[in-house]
């Protein structure tokens, strides 16, 4: 199985749990009634709304009937997302080690035709060197294994193929210069993620800024967030933010507007990426 292939099976998912939010809200039809109709909680149709679990046809042929889907072509198409929304991503094998909110933002990633970011703590994980790469993931999982944050890290470093893919996404990201002040690894590991920084911002699809300490208060003083857009023309942009314990995602218009607006700011404000590659040759001379 291919990534792209992978990749799909999520926005089937996504697909699929937006069309039934859809048709529930025309009804009228609470999640908790919804969910008495398939023998199952008001929490779960909120997870299969958001396309965060696999689906099986006996609840989605329930949930159109309760919906009063009764031509047969639209309940057709819908099923049909149902096995293509359940085939399982590369991603798959590496879910023991991963957090249970992040598979569907791996395949999330992987289906995006624009994927924009602001960062904060970190260097962003597509662009992240794999001594780096290592060290954030070794002081994330202090008690873990070493075989698991080899498996971690691997995971990450395979995310990034689809920067360099035959169908690589634009990527705009904005990183805090914090997130290039913080040695994760030391200064020899530091030194090569600038490096790679630099070079890997010179590829046609990647924009990269960097917001300076000298700037002061910016729009996204709320933290960091990541903003994915889809080629289908059926599927919103979705704005994804990791907590400790979770993440969430946000695909309602007023609020996937309100951090377009956000992005839009910090990129107006934020020196140029040429200048902003300045900025890290000057961080890079300092940490020879």
């Amino acid at each position: 199985m291919s990534a792209g292939e992978s990749s799909g099976s999520v926005v089937r998912r996504i697909l699929l749990g937006s069309q039934l939010r859809r048709l529930r809200e025309s009804r009228g039809i609470t999640r908790e009634a919804a969910g008495y109709s398939i023998r199952a909680s008001e929490s779960k149709i909120s997870r299969m709304e958001l396309g965060r679990v696999s689906f099986k046809a006996r609840d989605v042929e329930d949930l159109l009937t309760l919906y009063g889907v009764a031509d047969e072509a639209e309940r057709g198409a819908l099923l049909s997302l149902v096995k293509e929304a359940n085939v399982a991503g590369w991603w798959h094998t590496y879910s023991d080690v991963l957090p249970g909110w992040f598979p569907t933002y791996v395949g999330l990633e992987g289906a995006a035709s624009l994927i924009r970011a602001y960062e904060v703590q970190f260097v962003h994980g597509l662009l992240q060197t794999e001594g780096y790469a290592h060290a954030v993931v070794a002081r994330g999982m202090k008690d873990a294994p070493k075989a698991d944050i080899d498996r971690r890290v691997a995971l990450r470093l395979e995310r990034q193929k689809l920067l360099v893919s035959e169908h690589a996404p634009e990527f705009h990201v904005v990183l805090d210069e914090a997130a290039l002040q913080r040695p994760y690894g030391g200064p020899k590991v530091m030194r090569g993620q600038l490096r790679h920084l630099l070079d890997i911002s010179e590829q046609s699809n990647v924009t990269l800024q960097v917001m300076p300490f000298g700037f002061g208060g910016h729009s996204g003083e709320t933290g960091a967030f990541a903003m994915l857009s889809f080629p289908e023309s059926d599927l919103s942009d979705i704005v994804y933010m990791e907590q400790l314990t979770s993440a969430l995602y946000l695909d309602k218009r007023e609020d996937v507007t309100q951090y377009a607006r956000a992005m839009e700011q910090l990129q107006a404000e934020c020196p140029t990426p040429a200048e902003s590659a300045d900025i890290i040759r000057g961080l890079l001379a300092k940490a020879a």
